[in-house]
């Protein structure tokens, strides 16, 4: 009985070491979603501009970027004339503005300029609740049947989008074409 007393230690040593071990091969940026294939969740919200509502069907036709941003997200300021340049090449970003002020988020797509064709006004954060968003900036990809594809966590800087993402939304746009 001692022996085994002498044991138990050592094997739960063991068994936290295996976790451990495996957990430094783990890219602490991937965070997993439950939604990647599933349709884009329903919601009717007002966009940031407030002259219409908006819902899930009007991000249906063609593959596009859906970004989550809030003027309160430094990281969003570092990634925001990305999307810029992104939008100017011809990809299809939408917005979703997350608990964010609205006069704030008016003001800052003034003074940065608009790289979204729809704005999305998610003050309470309810359609980020039902994207499991963890914070900002966070980009999923959907395809022209609104369904989510991917999920991108973090800054999209240009490296990022050559080197990661670009190849991905490609995929999608030639996927939807006839």
């Amino acid at each position: 009985m001692k022996r085994w007393l002498m044991v138990v230690p050592l094997a739960l040593f063991l068994v936290v070491a295996v976790f451990l071990y495996r957990g430094l091969y783990l890219d602490p940026a991937e965070l997993p979603s439950a939604m990647i294939g599933k349709p884009f969740p329903a919601f009717s919200l007002p966009t940031v501009q407030g002259d219409k509502t908006v819902t899930e069907a009007d991000l249906l036709g063609k593959p596009a970027l859906v970004n989550v941003w809030g003027t309160w997200c430094i990281s969003c300021r570092v990634e925001h004339p990305v999307l810029n340049k992104l939008a100017e090449k011809g990809v299809v970003i939408y917005g979703i503005n997350y608990k964010d002020d609205n006069a704030a988020a008016l003001k800052w797509l003034a003074e940065f300029h608009n790289p979204y064709q729809l704005d999305i006004r998610d003050e309470d954060g309810s359609l980020g609740l039902n994207l499991g968003v963890y914070g900002a900036p966070e980009t999923f990809f959907i395809d022209a049947k609104g369904v989510i594809r991917d999920k991108y966590v973090g800054v999209i800087d240009e490296a990022v989008w050559r080197e990661q993402l670009a190849a991905k939304y490609q995929a999608l746009v030639d996927e939807a074409k006839p």
